[in-house]
């Protein structure tokens, strides 16, 4: 079964713009030192959201599944990248994350052995969406509307 979703966005300036998601409405903006406003989390701050919230819901369903009586997870993420390719000043480098590194810490209402931890965040990992396009470079067409 195919699930079709779908966000939309209009720019108010060269670094913000206002989009849309179902009934949500979210600002994209870049910090004042890239040229922004600073009145929202930058493009790639919202993809590492978007990692952070899709592990949450692959990790509360993937241990459901397992039976395990997760409380909370406690999710943080780091990634490193150069800009100077999105500045234009360098091509030698790729524009996006040349890492991104994620730490999950689970709580559970009851004692889970490391090794059950360990496969429960391998699951989490391969079961989520958004893991799975970073990871393995979903083709996106860009096309005039």
């Amino acid at each position: 079964m195919q699930v079709k979703v779908h966000v939309s966005g209009e720019s108010e300036s060269a670094s913000k713009m206002n989009l849309r998601a179902g009934k949500f409405k979210m600002i994209i903006d870049e910090p004042v030192n890239m040229g922004g406003t600073d009145e929202g989390p930058s493009p790639v701050q919202m993809l590492l959201t978007a990692l952070a919230g899709c592990l949450n819901v692959t990790g509360h369903h993937v241990a459901k599944e397992k039976g395990l009586d997760l409380e909370k997870m406690k999710v943080t993420i780091d990634g490193d990248m150069n800009p100077c390719s999105f500045m234009g000043c360098s091509f030698d480098e790729r524009a996006g994350f040349q890492s991104i590194i994620v730490k999950i810490k689970p709580t559970f209402k009851n004692p889970v052995d490391d090794a059950v931890i360990k496969e429960w965040i391998k699951e989490t990992e391969a079961r989520c969406p958004v893991t799975d396009n970073i990871k393995d470079g979903t083709k996106i067409m860009v096309d005039n509307i």
